[in-house]
């Protein structure tokens, strides 16, 4: 469920009539998703994707995320950027929410990419650390590693409630990963920071969007590639590991941007700092949510497996 903020048609009508975009010929609120709501809306002149942001993204936050997106858009990087109205104003206001209209993208998220798709899926996110060389903005990481600890506090012993013992394996994974954590001497750019395979858009096996940038953040540029590999390489519950998809995001990405002999070697621990910050925040939403409200809760133990599995990478390395 993402539609969070219903907008009635007549308020529609009323906001495209701001922009050279034709007249409203429908709207249809869309289901994936959690942050944002979202409407798939058809005018007389094309299709555009209308976002309205709610609590979770900070509306101070949206000038660094559209500016970075029309960026990419100009290097030729299929992201959807937000279209400005007839003034130049690209972030409005709609049924008292911050909303933009966006660039429409065709294709398809994937469930369950083949080795070939997570290819060229990790070739375009090489694509985009190297057009985001020349992107002068900066924003922290707002869920990076200063983040975790105070997480992992707010949820405290509520972690035992969802598995018995959760409580003191994160607390001793978050405890390892944060006394190694590189601090300098590797790249940092902007980062997307949540290119899970359902944030990627394609047709057959070429990509055709790279959507979702409201995580974006300036952080270590192989961390973005780790977040990439615990999210894709692995079945839905983290206990299976599909080595044929981890090897084709390393070889995607590898063709455009080469890994040094240290980012190799800080590889798995990166990962586990992105499996340690989506099993908190997943455990964090998990109690804090209730079992009943729309917004589907997802199972932060997926992401522990998936720490147990870099975790044995990092010592028999």
């Amino acid at each position: 469920m993402a539609v969070y903020t219903q907008v009635p048609a007549e308020s529609l009508a009323a906001f495209l009539a701001r922009y050279d975009v034709g007249e409203l010929v429908s709207a249809k609120g869309i289901a994936e998703g959690v942050e944002n709501s979202n409407y798939l809306v058809d005018t007389t002149r094309g299709r555009f994707i209308l976002t309205l942001y709610e609590k979770r993204v900070d509306a101070g936050d949206l000038p660094y995320f559209m500016s970075l997106l029309a960026h990419l858009d100009a290097k030729g990087l299929p992201v959807p950027p937000a279209i400005p109205d007839r003034a130049g104003v690209a972030i409005q206001e709609l049924e008292g929410r911050p909303a933009c209209l966006i660039k429409f993208l065709s294709g398809v998220s994937l469930s369950h990419p083949t080795p070939g798709q997570a290819e060229a899926a990790a070739r375009a996110m090489a694509d985009m650390h190297l057009a985001v060389a020349d992107f002068g903005e900066d924003r922290p990481n707002s869920m990076g590693i200063e983040s975790w600890r105070p997480l992992f506090e707010r949820c405290g012993a509520s972690l035992d409630d969802i598995a018995p013992g959760l409580d003191a394996e994160l607390g001793a994974a978050l405890d390892r990963v944060l006394a190694a954590w590189p601090r300098d001497g590797f790249d940092r750019c902007a980062i997307h920071a949540d290119l899970f395979p359902d944030n990627v858009l394609m047709l057959g096996e070429q990509v055709t969007g790279l959507i979702d940038f409201y995580f974006a953040s300036t952080d270590i540029r192989i961390y973005d590639l780790a977040i990439m590999h615990s999210a894709w390489s692995f079945g839905a519950t983290g206990a299976e590991y599909h080595h044929e998809i981890g090897d084709a995001l390393l070889r995607g990405y590898e063709s455009r941007f080469p890994l040094s002999d240290a980012e190799r070697a800080a590889f798995p621990l990166l990962a586990s700092g992105a499996c340690i910050r989506f099993a908190l925040s997943r455990a964090f939403d998990w109690i804090n949510t209730p079992a009943d409200a729309l917004v589907t809760r997802k199972d932060p133990l997926a992401y522990v497996r998936r720490l147990r599995h870099y975790e044995a990478m990092s010592h028999s390395a």
